[in-house]
């Protein structure tokens, strides 16, 4: 049971369209993880498959839409109640800002304000001018689950200057929960405790080996930290996101002279 009640939940990164990444591969694999979003208190979720990395030239933004409207109609016969909208988890490449441009990358509820924006897990590329570019077009980029790239774990230092440049940290519900080993579910909860977290999200891939999870990280957060946080970071940013509106800032510790939190 939540330790509060919320009128809406909205999970900004979920893969729940069916065979288009290595998300649902049937769509009642898809109608299942739908459904245990749903169970999971979540009222709205932002359908996002990958783009680009080893997807480039795969999940348009049109062919995204439309397996959008194909779940949205199976989730009605099923009478789930679910509200899904297009978005995508686009892998950083410097071409983003213009393919941007020409409508061949997926904003959040393609309103052209929001971007999950992930890192490559294999090597540590640093996204400040691909930040920049997009921020210039008025996107702000959410940097998928930090706590789990290799590169960055716990060193949050790392992160903030893309904070100061525009970008949006997002947290794996499950991470905290230890769904992705004790490690990540140190690193998650480190960046959440130092401020630099916006969002938890569960980046959900099916019903079972990766379930939403976001009901069990606001009770834990709520426990650990506090009501407020777990209520901006849980319910109202992931709202604000799917509504295209200004996020609570996060608010980064100071860095002392030699680079380290304080």
């Amino acid at each position: 049971m939540r330790t509060f009640n919320v009128a809406a939940c909205a999970d900004v990164h979920c893969h729940c369209l069916p065979g288009l990444d290595d998300g649902p591969q049937t769509l009642a694999d898809a109608i299942a993880l739908c459904r245990t979003l749903a169970d999971d208190g979540i009222t709205a979720v932002v359908a996002s498959p990958h783009q680009m990395g080893r997807y480039d030239g795969r999940n348009s933004p049109a062919e995204i839409r439309q397996a959008v409207a194909d779940l949205t109609a199976a989730l009605r016969i099923e009478k789930i109640l679910l509200n899904i909208h297009p978005g995508a988890d686009v892998r950083i490449d410097e071409r983003l800002g213009d393919l941007l441009d020409r409508d061949q990358i997926s904003t959040i509820a393609d309103l052209g304000k929001y971007l999950l924006l992930e890192l490559p897990h294999d090597t540590m590329i640093d996204p400040l001018e691909v930040i920049a570019a997009l921020r210039s077009r008025g996107v702000t980029p959410i940097i998928t689950h930090p706590e789990r790239h290799p590169f960055l774990g716990p060193k949050s230092d790392l992160g903030i200057p893309w904070i100061e440049a525009g970008a949006v940290f997002q947290v794996t519900a499950g991470s905290l929960t230890g769904g992705f080993g004790p490690v990540v579910e140190q690193s998650a909860w480190s960046w959440i405790e130092q401020g630099l977290v916006q969002i938890i999200a569960t980046d959900s891939h099916d019903s079972q080996r990766r379930p939403p999870m976001m009901t069990a990280a606001i009770q834990q957060i709520t426990a650990r930290l506090s009501h407020v946080t777990a209520r901006r970071i849980c319910l109202e940013n992931p709202l604000r996101v799917l509504r295209g509106e200004s996020l609570s800032p996060a608010r980064p510790r100071a860095r002392n002279p030699r680079g380290g939190n304080r």
